[in-house]
């Protein structure tokens, strides 16, 4: 462990409690100062400059950071797949969709367009499981890359290839679409399968049914529904 190390300070955004969990478990134990956010009205070019930190961590962020932190501190995300395959939006969802059974994490520095900077790292990164847990499995993957970033510091590289864009989902495509078999029926259901997340439902005859926890064993699906009557509201 360097002496720069120890003197260095670092922010960690993340909006979801499995980042808080992992920041804690893992990183808040890392050499140096740690900040821990978890919303943009924490993350002001204002609360930023106090801090003054030698990186800025995006471990899972929904919100546009603003260009005054992205152009002024060296601020690095986590995006799940093989940039510049698969930049944009849902990713993890349009990877299983496509029949992807493993990715990689990659940790690039954000720039003004998404998930189009020079890359630091990659690390493999395996998509078996419901969501959540895949979400659970990189937060943790991604505190090893920030382990090995603030020890290396390595000189991001710039990408190489023709970019393949990914569509950020709605809510209404979470309802279940025909499907040609069981296992496409199944890994619908589980990439939705999140704390924060539409989970794949069907509606039928004024309920809506929500499904969850999705087991496929021995020719069948076995999984929780939640049954309630369809509102107004609910997504046409």
């Amino acid at each position: 462990m360097s002496s720069i190390e120890e003197k260095c300070v670092y922010i960690v955004a993340g909006s979801k409690p499995w980042n808080r969990r992992v920041f804690e478990e893992v990183i808040n134990k890392l050499p140096g100062k740690w900040y821990f956010v978890s919303s943009p009205q924490e993350l002001t070019l204002d609360s930023v400059k106090r801090i003054n930190p030698r990186y800025i961590f995006f471990l899972h962020w929904s919100w546009k950071v603003p260009n005054e932190i992205i152009n002024n501190y060296e601020c690095v995300c986590f995006h799940m797949t093989d940039v510049p395959y698969g930049r944009g939006g849902s990713p993890l969802q349009n990877l299983i969709i496509r029949g992807h059974r493993h990715t990689k994490l990659t940790a690039l520095r954000m720039t003004q367009d998404f998930d189009a900077g020079p890359v630091y790292l990659k690390k493999d990164l395996c998509l078996e499981g419901n969501a959540e847990e895949i979400y659970i499995r990189t937060a943790y993957l991604a505190a090893e890359m920030v382990k090995c970033i603030i020890k290396e510091q390595p000189e991001p590289v710039p990408q190489i290839g023709e970019p393949l864009v990914f569509k950020r989902r709605k809510p209404e495509e979470s309802e279940i679409p025909e499907l040609n078999s069981l296992q496409a029926l199944y890994d619908f259901i589980r990439m939705l399968d999140a704390e924060g997340y539409p989970r794949a439902f069907i509606k039928c005859r004024g309920f809506l049914y929500e499904f969850s926890r999705a087991a496929l064993y021995d020719g069948r699906i076995v999984a929780d529904v939640t049954i309630r009557p369809l509102k107004d509201s609910d997504v046409s």
